[in-house]
């Protein structure tokens, strides 16, 4: 017997399942080609979404490119995300400078989308990433590094890293010092959350999987829809979210809502899970959380004391408005931090 068509194909991205039925009804024929690359999502009715990149996917190709022109000038490259899926960037590089525009794709409201990221490259002794003009510095604790240093996470640092030892392999040279600079990021920084998390001076060079997810009201509006004829769902606000509550909870369907969790609504028939880094479910419970505490973030009071009574208060108060799910805040590294009573 022939083998049967699978009814679900798994997004390359985020691990969601996606019904074949959505692609069969997209008017685009190259549909499953576009889902299957990572540079597409899709919604129920067939419409697809482009995914925007991140500012390490970017920063990556601005490195990569100022190596390479050390070379010869080039005009576009590939890189690798954290997803393991390669993506073509179109660059200006020549004499060991490259600029990389940021594309938002689908993303209603990516402030950041636009915005040019650069960089020099240079001959040197060992290989070095610097930080330059535009990019943050860390100024409180609980965020992606050690305060004082510069806003660029772990994995767009491992990221870029990498990018630049392609780099150098193509232009043949053994090691490099590479600075990123950002020469709007101060400006943009204004119009984000930089501010308030205690990130100064610059935009945050991040991303754990090298996209930035098309959250438009579309895409959202179904996927809460979706999540009503979901027997087993288990909802995060973030990647990391997201990564961790798949191998907590494998039997159950994982979506990623970020900050819109007051379209979440569950029937108590439904086995609802609410999992996730602390700081967006908790600020979503109780909006003030951190008055006369002291802290300028909930990270940074997770961080220092995590048996903070605010913390215990903000549960309580995310229950009672999903008394029917389950709400489990995480460390970052996936160890359960604390659950609703």
């Amino acid at each position: 017997m022939p083998e049967r068509e699978p009814e679900i194909i798994a997004d390359p991205v985020s691990g969601f399942g996606i019904p074949l039925p959505w692609i069969r009804s997209s008017p685009d024929p190259g549909a499953l080609e576009k889902v299957l690359s990572g540079r597409w999502t899709i919604l129920s009715s067939g419409q697809l979404l482009k995914r925007g990149l991140t500012t390490g996917t970017v920063a990556s190709a601005a490195a990569k490119g100022a190596v390479i022109s050390l070379l010869r000038p080039t005009e576009s490259l590939v890189v690798m995300t954290p997803a393991g899926i390669p993506v073509m960037l179109p660059v200006r590089a020549e004499n060991g400078h490259c600029t990389a525009r940021k594309d938002g794709g689908d993303h209603q409201s990516d402030v950041t989308a636009g915005l040019e990221i650069c960089a020099w490259a240079r001959p040197s002794e060992e290989t070095l990433l610097l930080a330059g003009e535009g990019i943050g510095n860390i100024g409180a604790g609980g965020l992606c590094d050690q305060i004082g240093r510069p806003a660029i996470s772990p994995s767009a640092r491992e990221q870029i890293m990498l990018a630049i030892s392609e780099g150098c392999e193509e232009a043949g040279v053994e090691h490099v010092q590479v600075e990123i600079y950002v020469p709007r990021g101060e400006e943009i920084a204004r119009k984000t959350l930089n501010p308030r998390l205690g990130i100064t001076g610059g935009i945050s060079i991040l991303g754990s999987t090298g996209f930035v997810e098309p959250w438009n009201e579309h895409l959202i509006g179904e996927r809460a829809e979706e999540l009503k004829g979901a027997k087993r769902v288990v909802v995060s606000t973030g990647r990391t979210g997201l990564k961790f509550s798949r191998i907590l909870f494998p039997d159950h369907e994982a979506v990623l809502m970020g900050s819109q969790l007051d379209r979440l609504e569950f029937a108590p028939d439904q086995e609802s899970i609410l999992c996730g880094l602390p700081a967006l479910i908790l600020k979503w419970a109780w909006p003030e959380i951190l008055r006369n505490t002291g802290y300028n973030t909930v990270a940074e009071m997770v961080e220092r004391e995590p048996g903070h009574e605010n913390i215990a208060l903000g549960l309580i108060r995310a229950k009672e408005r999903l008394p029917h799910t389950r709400i489990i805040l995480l460390h970052r590294d996936g160890r359960i931090l604390r659950e609703a009573p």
